[in-house]
């Protein structure tokens, strides 16, 4: 089911060479992806952002998640300070999971990077986050902050970046990238029973939780006869023909 611990970094004293730091713009990134993977019915859990790479680590491998997505920036090692340049989403070697989720991301992200080539998903059995996590995971190397030019693509296409991360955990998962919508609110309208809220949009999808008939629930978007929706904290698709608006 589509559970994600969504990891952007913590290390605030990375400092960009144009302004702000690592794990500011990692977090700005998280926050306008969020939206968009809760319209399209993907239930996300972010880290603490006081902690540590090794306390994100604890906490995704503490819950029950189906993937572990961490959103870095790269630097250059001081000889080479803003010559670099690009792109890499690293998975672990054995993983099938993860090497699936970086080549999807690469697919997302070519088209709306300068250079694409410079585009690549990378083998590693040395970063921890793609090493010791339970669930599967990629680690995205989101640019050089050291580089100008990598700098402002990052901090100037947020939302654009944004966008193709969350299609790409949606077409990982299985389920349509659906545009954020303002929130409405709907009621359930049943004769008897309760309704249930799937993990994607399908009967023969896995039931997350149900919900009670007469029960208000938030509906963030639609797709082919079903809303994605929000209820008790949880996110997916209810059928639409089981919701009356308000």
């Amino acid at each position: 089911m589509p559970f994600l611990f969504l990891s952007p970094s913590t290390q605030e004293y990375n400092p960009y060479i144009t302004t702000g730091n690592e794990e500011f713009w990692m977090n700005e990134l998280a926050d306008r992806m969020t939206p968009y993977l809760h319209a399209s019915g993907v239930n996300v859990t972010r880290n603490d952002p006081e902690g540590s790479a090794a306390a994100s680590i604890r906490q995704s491998n503490a819950g029950d998640y189906d993937f572990h997505l961490a959103l870095h920036s790269n630097a250059s090692p001081e000889y080479l300070a803003g010559q670099q340049r690009g792109v890499d989403i690293y998975y672990y070697p054995t993983s099938e999971a993860g090497l699936r989720m970086a080549n999807i991301i690469v697919d997302n992200l070519r088209p709306i990077y300068p250079d694409p080539e410079r585009v690549r998903a990378l083998s590693t059995t040395v970063i921890g986050e793609v090493r010791r996590t339970t669930a599967p995971s990629v680690l995205a190397e989101l640019g050089y902050h050291d580089n100008e030019d990598d700098a402002n693509w990052l901090t100037g296409n947020l939302d654009t970046i944004a966008s193709a991360l969350a299609q790409s955990v949606t077409e990982y998962f299985g389920g349509p990238f659906i545009q954020p919508q303002t929130p409405r609110t709907g009621v359930v309208t049943l004769r008897s029973g309760r309704l249930n809220l799937r993990g994607l949009p399908s009967t023969d999808a896995p039931v997350i939780t149900q919900i009670p008939n007469g029960a208000e629930i938030q509906i963030l978007g639609e797709y082919d006869g079903w809303y994605s929706a929000e209820y008790g904290g949880l996110y997916g698709f209810v059928s639409s023909a089981f919701v009356r608006l308000r």
